[in-house]
């Protein structure tokens, strides 16, 4: 048995620190003649001996932590390594909550071998901890290899969001040259090597040369992994370290990138006040470095996880003067530089897209990848014509694109809109195999990508729902929101329905932390859970809440109104039963106006649109026949609404449209052309229409003319005559309110357009479908003009466009 009690005495013991801790052996690290059991401490063992417990539990020590890692355990040499807890996180992360991040304490170093030889090094260097889970991770890993593909499931879940996007650099030996590999170091330095360094340091400190600091600093960085925590926490570290900020104006450009690097392979804490005098420095130099020296440097400061936008807009800066001098390497590199730093002058990225086009030719399959999540994550954009040229590299040869490359390259035509029919034709045929073993992450992206570019592979959407249900567990709120909002969007039930969505409401309720964090993330999954026809009370009371509503305004970086109200316009309508939250009169009231405004705007800048409007006018008798407004509007569309009496004539229910004054006017004006059933039967019919007196009509760019000029025309019925519109213009401006029929037909007319639409198809998407489901329920006949008839007829004469209105209008209303 192999236990270590630590008492506490006046002064240290043998380079014990000066707070007690366990020490615990590995199991596979053990003395000659020693077996697994003697060297492990067990948890049964110290629970069943009441005094071994009791003497562990005076050992604890609050709010502090000490962990014992030996490197090597052996006959010659055992080396203990202490690893302090660290809050230093990659990316620029915040720490855990809960996490304990201590300053450094004091550390010492028990070294002993055959000789008896004995090492002690105690200090302290304050702020510079290193991060046990992090140490561990690069003692495993292999830098400088690919992943290899594995199929349990936790590996399958498993995304270094880090590592991954820099496979690219291992296709090309060109970017050895401007990269950082960490499999690339100095000499390796053993202990005693570093203990002679650290001895001369304290020794010659103010008489060293600014390459000899540099030339430490590599050297120390090559100590075997485990020996980094000793040494970020020794004062002569420490000392190194002042002399490096202290000489900082005396270093070149290849000594500064030297000591770079070493931070880089210590692993240095991104948020260390020591790099904001490197960053400063590197600022200084860049109009002195090299395109390769300077996509280095950037290169360790994305390593380091440390954002250095000061430095990145002189480079950018730089760049925009020298970019045609970048290689096809350099090329790739910066674009993944400018993706991991999510900044980029669009000037720049116009230049950097025509070298793109000059290399595209040489470019492979992953470099396409890295292009695409570069411009992605920087939101900028590519021309169709490059997107299509991409698109074109990766149908070459799509069976050999990686996973992770694929993925890449649908978010950017996601985040284009282009459409690439031949590379969706492909991705649906090898999507399916390939989702089982593509990490939740990725499945969501590949489904959000269908549902923007609005493309329903059946196939694709029945592999996500069959793949996800064993694994929502690794869902991230984000992700459990967008495949849900994704299949509602294409307004898509997938054959294992039930188990699809009951996995995911489930997931829903046990993410609510989560979701108080992201509430646009919630929004997003009831408002996807709704285009499908589901309607989880409790997530919808909860959403709807006063509370959360407030904490969706404040914490969201999105405006959740419109959301808001489109929850709860729907909740209204299609759950008649449910008495939980609604949104308030208030919120309601400032998302109709903002949804009405974008609407009506929207409509009015289309000709086509204004046309029809124009048309139904005149067809019915006037404005006040017709209603553009939106009838539900929370489905965020407006509609032309039209009202019939029993007769199937149409009711002048709009007295907006009319003013008082306009009245006296309309019964004077009674001019056009009389309909009857013998005209509109040669009208359908196609017969000569030269008895329509010669008339000669525009083509589609007509424009709407004036109620004074042109009377209004109504054909409510085959038998119109002036007698009829007299009564319909009476109704509009004098009758009262009470005088007016109930209507028994009420319309709503949409103009939809393509993009209401799945691709290639003549279904509708989740929200419009679940709109004229809502118009349903309301009493309303939805008549649609669909933009492959509508569009085509703009061509053509007035007369032929009023006979499409007139059948549509009269014959739906039957």
């Amino acid at each position: 048995m192999a236990l270590v009690i630590c008492r506490r005495f006046p002064g240290s013991f043998c380079g014990m620190p000066s707070h007690p801790a366990l020490i615990k052996n590995h199991v596979n690290k053990k003395l000659l003649g020693q077996t697994c059991e003697d060297c492990v401490l067990t948890a049964k063992m110290i629970s069943t001996d009441t005094r071994m417990a009791a003497t562990l539990k005076l050992l604890k020590r609050l709010r502090y932590r000490a962990f014992c890692n030996p490197f090597t355990y052996s006959a010659t040499q055992s080396v203990a390594c202490w690893n302090m807890r660290s809050c230093t996180w990659r990316k620029g992360q915040d720490s855990p909550e809960n996490s304990l991040c201590h300053p450094a304490k004091k550390v010492n170093i028990c070294s002993t071998s055959a000789s008896g030889r004995i090492l002690t090094i105690s200090s302290t260097l304050p702020s510079l901890e290193v991060s046990r889970a992090s140490a561990s991770k690069a003692s495993t890993l292999k830098p400088g290899s690919p992943r290899a593909m594995r199929v349990d499931e936790e590996d399958v879940e498993t995304f270094d969001s880090f590592e991954d996007p820099r496979v690219f650099l291992q296709l090309r030996p060109e970017y050895q040259l401007h990269s950082y590999n960490r499999s690339e170091t100095c000499q390796p330095l053993s202990v005693s090597e570093g203990e002679l360094i650290l001895h001369k340091l304290t020794v010659y400190q103010d008489n060293l040369q600014p390459q000899i600091i540099a030339d430490y600093f590599c050297k120390l960085s090559s100590l075997p992994e485990e020996q980094h925590p000793v040494l970020l926490s020794s004062a002569s570290f420490a000392l190194l370290c002042q002399l490096s900020v202290k000489n900082i104006n005396l270093f070149d450009a290849p000594d500064l990138i030297s000591i770079l690097k070493a931070f880089v392979s210590l692993g240095i804490p991104h948020s260390h006040s020591m790099l904001d005098v490197f960053e400063t420095k590197f600022c200084h130099k860049v109009w002195e470095m090299s395109l390769d020296q300077l996509l280095l440097v950037a290169d360790l400061w994305r390593y380091l996880g440390r954002r250095v936008p000061r430095f990145l807009k002189i480079f950018f800066s730089y760049l925009n003067l020298h970019w045609k001098e970048l290689s096809l390497s350099q090329l790739i590199h910066l674009i993944y530089i400018i993706g991991e730093s999510r900044q980029a002058p669009q000037d720049l990225m116009k230049k950097l897209e025509s070298l793109i086009l000059k290399y595209i030719d040489l470019i492979n399959l992953e470099e396409v990848g890295t292009i695409c999540l570069g411009f992605f994550k920087s939101s900028s954009s590519l021309s169709e014509f490059v997107m299509r040229k991409m698109g074109d590299l990766a149908c070459a040869d799509m069976q050999h694109l990686s996973s992770y490359a694929l993925v890449n390259i649908l978010k950017m035509f996601r985040f284009t809109h282009v459409d690439h029919v031949n590379f969706m034709n492909q991705f649906g045929q090898i999507a399916p195999q390939r989702i089982p073993s593509l990490g939740v992450q990725g499945v969501m992206h590949l489904t959000l990508a269908c549902s923007a570019l609005r493309i329903l592979d059946e196939g694709v959407m029945n592999a996500v729902a069959a793949s996800l249900p064993p694994r929502v567990a690794y869902c991230r709120s984000k992700d459990v929101a967008k495949i849900l909002w994704s299949f509602g969007t294409l307004n898509y039930k997938p054959p294992n329905a039930e188990e699809f969505y009951s996995s995911l409401i489930n997931e829903i309720h046990r993410k609510m932390p989560e979701f108080n964090r992201y509430p646009e993330h919630l929004l997003t999954c009831l408002l996807g859970l709704a285009f499908s026809e589901y309607f989880p009370v409790e997530l919808i009371d909860f959403a709807l809440s006063p509370g959360f509503v407030r904490l969706a305004q404040e914490r969201s970086k999105f405006e959740v109104t419109k959301e808001l109200y489109t929850l709860d316009g729907t909740v209204g309508i299609e759950c008649p039963d449910y008495r939980g939250n609604r949104l308030s009169s208030h919120l309601q009231q400032k998302a109709l106006e903002m949804l009405w405004n974008l609407a009506r705007k929207d409509m009015n800048s289309k000709p086509e649109f204004l046309e029809a409007l124009f048309l139904l006018e005149t067809m019915l008798g006037g404005p006040q026949y017709v209603k553009h407004h939106m009838i539900l509007p929370h489905t965020r569309s407006s509609d032309l609404e039209v009202q019939l009496d029993v007769n199937m004539k149409p009711l002048p229910f709009n007295r907006e449209a009319t003013p008082t004054e306009d009245v006296a006017k309309l019964r004077l004006k009674h001019v056009g052309i009389s309909l009857t059933d013998d005209l509109m039967n040669q009208l359908l019919k196609g017969k000569s229409r030269g008895h329509l007196q010669g008339e000669t009509e525009s083509d589609s760019g007509q424009q709407p003319m004036k109620l004074e000029e042109k009377a209004a025309i109504p054909m409510g019925s085959s038998l119109c005559n002036t007698a009829d519109r007299l009564e319909a213009m009476e109704m509009a401006g004098l009758c009262p309110p009470a005088c007016r029929q109930a209507p028994q037909v009420k319309l709503a007319i949409q103009l939809t357009n393509k993009n209401q639409y799945c691709y290639g198809s003549r279904d509708l998407l989740g929200l419009h479908n679940m709109k004229r489901r809502q118009l349903n329920q309301l009493g309303y006949h939805v008549v649609e003009l669909s933009h492959w008839e509508w569009l085509p007829l703009l061509k053509r004469t007035r007369l032929e466009k009023l006979a499409f209105l007139h059948e549509k209008v009269f014959t739906s209303a039957l």
